[in-house]
């Protein structure tokens, strides 16, 4: 028997580079901007890039891109949405720090508490109504957290 070669096809670039998302709010393509598109000279991350709405700034949805790729960290939001979010994110980092959960850990357990799968777990892509629920719950725990150990150590933090 001949040997064959096994034949193996690379996969065209192209088709690994995601679609710019759709804006949620006016329904237009977004743009792979740097972000001093938007932020200008307060960009905090030289060389990071956002998807920023076809329609900027009138509609001014956004959303930034993991570093070193072109995959967005969430869905476009709107400037009420992206502080929803940053208040979400304060909330659980809040956790993280106070050494009550890991930050995979407040993952795992937003899932079970929101009734979410796992994977749709990311504050990048909560809703408005998802982002209140995950900052309510994280400051009932840490509440619960911080009364328990005052209990325990007789001391009261406040």
């Amino acid at each position: 028997m001949k040997n064959r070669k096994k034949i193996v096809r690379i996969k065209d670039r192209k088709n690994n580079i995601p679609k710019p998302p759709i804006c949620p709010y006016c329904g237009r393509r977004s743009v792979l901007r740097p972000a001093e598109y938007v932020y200008g000279d307060n960009t905090i991350s030289a060389g990071s890039f956002l998807y920023v709405c076809s329609g900027y700034p009138e509609c001014g949805a956004y959303v930034g891109v993991h570093e070193g790729s072109r995959k967005p960290k969430g869905t476009l939001a709107d400037s009420e949405l992206r502080n929803k979010r940053i208040r979400a994110h304060r909330a659980m980092d809040t956790l993280v720090r106070a050494g009550c959960m890991s930050r995979d850990g407040v993952y795992v357990w937003l899932s079970s508490r929101l009734n979410l799968p796992y994977e749709e777990t990311h504050i990048g892509y909560f809703s408005d109504y998802f982002c209140e629920q995950a900052i309510r719950e994280c400051e009932q725990v840490l509440d619960n957290w911080r009364a328990k150990r005052g209990k325990k150590s007789g001391v009261k933090e406040g």
